[in-house]
């Protein structure tokens, strides 16, 4: 029996890379040595173990043989005699088909190596074909190291598995599942210009997919093009660190703006509307986890309203706050205001100008979280309008207050 670490911790240890996961091969044993060695098995599909003292993954090594379309469409085989470069030859990419032995030694029958000083994403063989998953993960490699170009050989043969099909038969899970690990890289929009130069996005995303090529007004967008300005709102909010329901937010929020006549361009009006209708459908699609969601919804609806935050009058700026429940719920307004401030700032030369709205919104919240709603209630007791008519107009006139106290 022997052991090799494998994968992702080889290949981030040799870019220089703190290593979060290290992952084992074992190589000429059985799941009934393991066992016998206190391993506990945890996998469903193939013989994965947990080490019984750190808790790393130890995998028998293993080829498979594709049997159905889809990412689930594979036999599995493990035996002592399945080889170490067996196991490396079914992996995706190159620079994740290399090993080390136990004295330290490389091990690279692909050339990832090779590919790794060069900053090239490059599938190992044929066998990258047989799962459409593999064209999400190489997209988000693509988002995480942004110096790595996609082989040419690689782009056709994805091209070629959408063009069959392929990417039809992914799941929603495995779907949202790599969308959100690339969403949280250093350049989301890196994995969308990957999964555009293939044809994937129009399978997965296509409310996305058509917003390049769609115009928006020179004045407020120099960059023009509604689908470049997604990607520079996205990207903004990853450099900023920002939530997964804050970028989710920030990639969907003008979702409508690709339903818009071309004979209304490059006006937009009512993209609001029809950004949160497009938005459920994604949603439901790729069973997106309620938090995402609901941010995602109320910043497709409200982001134009909350741009003008600053000339909205006290009434209608505690309408939106309310709208937005950020009295019960005051982190939201903070995520809001991430995803907003992205799409404000995500624009061609204007990446540094200020977001004044940001701090009017947290003013008015602050003001309308001042007034004692249990006073008003037990002033208005037995009429539930009058007490929800007397709160909001105490707000508003908290809010109101606020102009006041600046004037003077």
């Amino acid at each position: 029996m022997k052991i090799y670490q494998v994968g992702g911790a080889v290949r981030d240890e040799l870019l220089g890379l703190p290593v979060k996961d290290r992952d084992w091969v074992v190589v000429g044993a059985t799941p009934e040595m393991l066992i016998g060695r206190g391993f506990r098995p945890v996998g469903r599909d193939f013989p994965v173990f947990l080490h019984p003292d750190t808790h790393e993954e130890y995998a028998l090594a293993r080829t498979e043989r594709k049997t159905a379309p889809g990412y689930r469409g594979f036999t599995v085989h493990y035996a002592p005699d399945v080889t170490l470069e067996d196991d490396l030859a079914r992996r995706d990419l190159t620079i994740n088909a290399m090993a080390r032995d136990a004295d330290g030694t490389l091990i690279d029958p692909h050339g990832g190596l090779a590919d790794l000083r060069a900053g090239v994403l490059r599938h190992v063989g044929t066998a990258f074909a047989e799962d459409p998953v593999r064209i999400l993960r190489l997209a988000r490699f693509a988002a995480r190291f942004e110096r790595f170009g996609v082989a040419p050989e690689t782009l056709a043969l994805m091209r070629r598995m959408v063009e069959h099909g392929e990417a039809d038969a992914l799941v929603a899970e495995r779907v949202w599942q790599e969308l959100a690990r690339g969403l949280m890289e250093r350049h989301p929009s890196r994995m969308f210009a990957v999964l555009r130069g293939c044809g994937a996005l129009a399978r997965v995303l296509p409310e996305l997919d058509r917003l390049w090529g769609v115009p928006q007004p020179a004045a407020h967008h120099p960059e023009v093009d509604t689908g470049v300005h997604t990607m520079m709102v996205v990207d903004h909010a990853a450099a900023h660190d920002a939530s997964l329901a804050v970028r989710f937010a920030a990639l969907m929020h003008d979702l409508g703006k690709g339903t818009t006549p071309p004979p209304q361009w490059p006006r937009h009006l009512g993209h609001e509307a029809r950004s949160a209708t497009l938005l459920e459908t994604v949603c439901e699609r790729l069973r997106v986890p309620g938090e995402c969601r609901e941010l995602a919804r109320l910043v497709a609806r409200e982001h134009c309203r909350i741009h003008r935050a600053c000339e909205l009058r006290p009434a209608t700026l505690a309408r939106l706050l309310e709208r937005l429940d950020v009295l019960r719920k005051p982190r939201r307004l903070e995520e809001i205001i991430a995803a907003c401030e992205a799409d404000w700032r995500g624009r061609a030369g204007r990446a540094d100008r200020p977001y004044p709205q940001g701090d009017r919104l947290r003013e008015a919240a602050r003001a309308m979280r001042s007034v004692d709603a249990g006073a008003i209630a037990g002033a208005h007791a037995g009429s539930a309008g009058a007490i929800r008519d007397a709160v909001h107009a105490a707000r508003v006139a908290a809010i109101a207050a606020l102009a006041d106290t600046r004037s003077g």
